[in-house]
């Protein structure tokens, strides 16, 4: 994709796990405990938990996310052989504390200073976002913080990214949305954002409606994508 500057950007709305949070520092932490295998178990944590929301989602069996977290927790557990009740408590404590990525505090700030409107759309529970948010030191910069719970779906269900024009007061064409997950990108796109996809791991592009306006490779590059 060939770089872009968004106009007319009133408001930046951020998808949290992978996108400002990095989801592979959970594991990392206990590699003391996983040794070689943190990284295994991370990415299919990880894809079970996405795979989870999914399933939930179009069998109508909602389950908030910290249920889904560690019920892919346990799954991913199992298939790598672990058997070990204080683990998956401290992984699942770990998660709490999850770590921002190194250039997300910066970022905020500039853009906040511009007088920019910033919002978290997450799939993560109020309390887990909450979590994650203070762990980081970076509350002060959001205008909302929005969990799927309020609409009792996960994405790529439009409802979830209809709460933020709503909540931001704001067009959803004044929005840049920022996301990690390729899916989460292109579906928010089909919704109506202006989109810019935050690819971090190189991923190839989605088969599916609404390509992004940009790309970008992590959060540092977003204030020079939004025209003053």
């Amino acid at each position: 994709m060939k770089p872009v500057a968004l106009t007319g950007i009133t408001a930046c709305v951020f998808d949290a796990y992978g996108t400002l949070f990095d989801v592979s520092s959970v594991a990392r932490g206990a590699q003391d405990a996983l040794g070689d295998r943190w990284q295994a178990l991370s990415d299919l944590w990880r894809t079970k938990q996405l795979q989870y929301t999914w399933l939930r989602g179009l069998g109508g069996h909602h389950a908030d996310f910290w249920q889904v977290t560690g019920d892919a927790l346990d799954f991913a557990m199992g298939t790598l052989g672990i058997q070990d009740d204080e683990l998956r408590a401290r992984l699942m404590d770990l998660y709490l504390r999850i770590a921002a990525y190194p250039e997300v505090p910066a970022m905020l700030a500039e853009l906040k200073a511009r007088g920019i409107k910033l919002a978290i759309l997450s799939n993560g529970t109020p309390q887990m976002l909450a979590a994650a948010v203070a762990n980081s030191g970076i509350a002060e910069y959001f205008d909302a913080v929005l969990s799927v719970e309020e609409v009792g779906v996960f994405k790529p269900h439009p409802g979830v990214y209809g709460m933020a024009p709503q909540r931001l007061g704001v067009s959803k064409e004044q929005i840049c949305f920022l996301s990690s997950n390729g899916w989460d990108a292109f579906a928010a796109k089909a919704f109506g954002f202006r989109v810019l996809w935050c690819n971090r791991f190189g991923q190839m592009p989605e088969r599916l409606p609404g390509t992004p306006d940009g790309e970008i490779t992590d959060l540092s590059m977003l204030p020079a994508r939004l025209a003053r």
